[in-house]
């Protein structure tokens, strides 16, 4: 099928555009723009810079893709924004093209559903079947790993990382990252409890979840210490493979900024 573009939309000559693409009324595309296969964009979407979408994407009204990023040191430098196959982006989605501090790409994963006003700052790396809620807003340089969800309301410091399989709840102040597997909350978030229901519906083992329970027991409640909860779990034959992963995140946090693994700058 070929592409459809609405007679009010505004698409610069030089955007690669695949074909069943289809442009809704009042759409602004830049001349650096490539759209794959298949995704629809509805009225009042503006994709500009250098950004690349992938295919199969559904783009709400008043999405906006590849704006510079709200950054005071940006000097207009050709950074991109590039985005996977699948994703949803609900009204008012707002990804930011990044700086010139990291690799010079902000990207979304595949799969992924953002709902209604819904922030990525610039730099940030959201991986695959990424849920994000209304109003959630990542700071820059933020990674979320995939099968994150973040519940309406939150707010995350730049640097942060969301791990893998977590749940953060709503309104919660995310100061530190996230550990994987875990449902955190608070002002500021704080680990609560395995997200179980989340490792059941991903097909999780049950001496995993078990395990992961305990940890979380040894390392949050009974806070015996990370080398000491490795021990306990190790003698008990429930150092498995994803709580190796749980306290490897774990290890990375300890290396940064305030609890924060990827912040590696200097204090002022």
């Amino acid at each position: 099928m070929a592409t459809i573009i609405a007679h009010t939309a505004v698409v610069d000559p030089r955007a690669e555009l695949d074909d069943e693409v289809r442009i809704g009324h009042n759409c602004v595309i830049g001349p650096h723009v490539r759209i794959g296969r298949g995704t629809r964009l509805e009225n009042n979407v503006t994709i500009t810079g250098n950004s690349v979408i992938g295919r199969n994407n559904h783009i709400f009204p008043g999405v906006v893709i590849g704006a510079e990023p709200q950054d005071l040191s940006y000097k207009g430098t050709p950074t991109q924004v590039i985005v996977g196959d699948s994703n949803v982006f609900r009204e008012a989605v707002t990804i930011n093209r990044a700086t010139e501090k990291e690799d010079g790409i902000t990207s979304v994963g595949s799969n992924c559903y953002f709902m209604a006003c819904a922030h990525v700052a610039h730099d940030c790396k959201v991986g695959d079947r990424v849920i994000m809620a209304n109003n959630v807003m990542l700071g820059g340089h933020v990674h979320v790993m995939h099968d994150a969800t973040i519940s309406g309301g939150v707010g995350v410091h730049h640097f942060a990382r969301i791990g893998c399989y977590s749940f953060t709840s709503g309104v919660s102040r995310v100061l530190q990252d996230v550990p994987p597997y875990m449902l955190c909350e608070g002002l500021p978030a704080r680990p609560r409890c395995v997200n179980v229901v989340a490792l059941k519906r991903k097909n999780f083992s049950t001496p995993a979840i078990r395990a992961l329970s305990e940890a979380h027991r040894l390392l949050y409640r009974s806070r015996v210490g990370v080398n000491h909860a490795k021990e306990i779990l190790t003698a008990n034959g429930m150092y498995l493979p994803e709580v190796a992963v749980l306290f490897d995140f774990i290890d990375d946090s300890s290396e940064g900024r305030h609890g924060r693994g990827r912040d590696k700058r200097r204090a002022a």
